[in-house]
């Protein structure tokens, strides 16, 4: 590499990931091996890099990617980058042109590269400069554009997309294009939190033509709309059930009967949703299992093995909710065999496998859920937590870390991993990272518990018992909080109001600690009898490790003895 490469031209008239992924591609030609480590995130973002992969839009995907995972896409080019990087024996540095200009995919990876860019690496970021000329494309290359950038995640740009398709005809000069544009608009404003503008523009396509087709999907997806992707305030069963039963009154009268199987077999597992959700989960299962059994009716022996798949990870989820965990996990079993490639299920899987005990297998699951994803930070959190479970601190802390480089917002895996630097005695990375995570979060209850708990350690009682109230003004449930309080107000003399404050976290909880330390203030304060039934009360819990379960008993005869005497 020579110590100067650029400039790469970032304007979002070239589309998601101008600039970066020409960039990306040039590191992936010069170290293949690093590039092979990396070919989920490097795909979605330069799929030229792959000559014989698909076309995202002809891959024909069941769901459409979250809009947050260009963070995680952003997240694994950063670190394959900093791993060529890390190769490098002289500085180099990449200029980026028009990035005012950027998409905000570019952007996005930009500004990840920013923060993690290492040394020898540096940017030369530069705003400006002759725009591209671009000619307004066919109707038919702009509808390729807008699906290519649907099913990719692309949602930004898939708008721009649809609003300069919609701006070239009108629904009586070209009704199909004007709808394709229109749909892909209100697709990708659901996907960015915007669905009160999709359910306008599923309103004005309805006033606008009475074509049947056109009417049934508008339906359906305005269904969807109040079903799932309005505001929670704004969602409402009831018309998502109206506009799902027009879809299926359509569905119905149409000619083909194969697509009239098909239409409406996937209708109804909007209606099914609905049942789930209103307390019907035996209602939503009849749904599902006729729709599997007219599915196999029509369609030919490994036809549509997506479709199926869909149907069947719906009917798991069914399973779960009527308590039968077992055939839950069957029907994952088989959506994954036919499915592979969709980290979703494997995410889902886990689960099972961890409420069962199956440690090994959920972590394996998690493994392909992030290989897949990529890099899902509620992967690594869980992950992490099996980890810690497994008495394994370094790797969940490596994991959490992951979690924050990707999403610093996940305040889980902060007070996660605040925790773990407390347990392993790291005070100071504690009290910087909780603060950390208050700066984002400052009525955050349980890192305003642990930072009281960080202060205490440190020997700052009245700052401790401060943020310790912040976090019950805000939480009153959490027992921690009581707990932790009522060992500050101990501390302080306050032996009295240290009881008060444990009669609150023992109504909360039955666990042993609260009890214990109860029963220790108690004691304090001559109340003897008391405080032998908290101890009782504690060594009666199951699980009780043997330092505790020793020091409960000594505590309780030596209750004894004082009533005794």
């Amino acid at each position: 590499m020579t110590g100067e490469l650029g400039g790469y031209d970032c304007h979002r008239d070239h589309g998601p990931y101008a600039g970066v992924a020409a960039f990306l591609s040039r590191i992936a030609a010069d170290r293949p091996r690093l590039a092979s480590r990396h070919q989920v995130e490097l795909h979605a973002i330069a799929p030229r890099i792959d000559p014989a992969a698909r076309p995202a839009a002809e891959e024909e995907p069941i769901r459409f990617h979250p809009a947050r995972r260009t963070a995680y896409l952003a997240y694994g080019a950063t670190e394959f980058v900093a791993a060529w990087a890390g190769t490098l024996r002289r500085p180099v540095t990449v200029r980026f042109d028009h990035v005012d200009n950027a998409d905000e995919t570019t952007r996005e990876l930009l500004d990840a590269l920013g923060r993690r860019c290492p040394d020898p690496l540096r940017l030369d970021l530069r705003d400006g400069g002759s725009e591209p000329v671009t000619a307004d494309p066919a109707p038919e290359a702009i509808r390729t554009a807008l699906g290519d950038s649907l099913a990719r995640g692309f949602y930004h740009h898939a708008a721009r997309t649809a609003r300069r398709g919609r701006a070239t005809v009108t629904p009586d000069g070209d009704l199909r294009h004007w709808w394709g544009c229109t749909t892909g608009l209100a697709t990708a404003l659901a996907a960015l939190d915007r669905a009160s503008e999709a359910l306008d523009l599923y309103h004005e396509a309805r006033a606008a033509t009475d074509d049947p087709k056109i009417t049934m999907s508008a339906a359906y997806a305005t269904a969807m709309l109040y079903a799932r992707h309005l505001p929670a305030a704004d969602q409402d069963p009831a018309q998502a059930r109206r506009w799902l039963e027009q879809a299926l009154h359509l569905a119905a009268e149409l000619q083909d009967p194969q697509q009239r199987v098909l239409s409406t077999v996937f209708y109804e597992q909007g209606l099914a949703l609905l049942d789930s959700r209103a307390g019907e989960p035996a209602r939503a299962l009849r749904l599902i299992d006729d729709g599997l059994a007219r599915l196999a009716a029509v369609l030919a022996p490994g036809e549509r093995p997506q479709d199926l798949a869909r149907l069947r990870h719906n009917r798991a989820q069914v399973h779960l909710a009527l308590g039968d965990p077992a055939q839950a996990l069957a029907d994952l079993d088989t959506v994954i065999a036919h499915d592979p490639d969709n980290c979703e299920y494997y995410v889902d899987r886990a689960a099972l496998h961890r409420a069962a005990g199956r440690t090994p297998a959920a972590i394996r699951d998690y493994d392909t859920a992030i290989r897949l994803g990529p890099h899902l930070p509620e992967a690594y959190y869980n992950r992490a937590v099996l980890q810690q479970e497994r008495g394994r601190p370094g790797r969940a802390r490596e994991d959490l870390d992951r979690v924050l480089a990707i999403d610093p917002g996940h305040l889980d895996a902060r007070i996660a991993l605040v925790n773990l630097h407390l347990e392993r005695g790291a005070l100071d990375t504690a009290e910087t990272a909780a603060r950390a995570g208050l700066a984002l979060a400052p009525q955050e209850p349980a890192l305003l518990c642990t930072l009281g708990l960080v202060r205490s350690e440190r020997g700052s009682l009245a700052e401790a018992e401060e943020l310790l109230t912040r976090a019950l003004a805000v939480e009153p449930k959490l027992v921690e909080a009581w707990t932790n309080r009522a060992a500050v107000r101990f501390d302080r003399g306050d032996v009295a109001a240290a009881v008060a404050d444990l009669d609150h976290a023992v109504a909360l909880s039955a666990a042993p600690v609260p009890h214990y330390n109860r029963g220790t203030a108690l004691m304090r304060l001559g109340r003897w009898d008391e405080a032998a039934r908290d101890f009782d009360h504690a060594l009666a819990q199951p699980g009780l490790d043997r330092a505790l379960r020793r020091d409960l008993r000594t505590e309780l005869a030596r209750c004894r003895r004082a009533m005794a005497g």
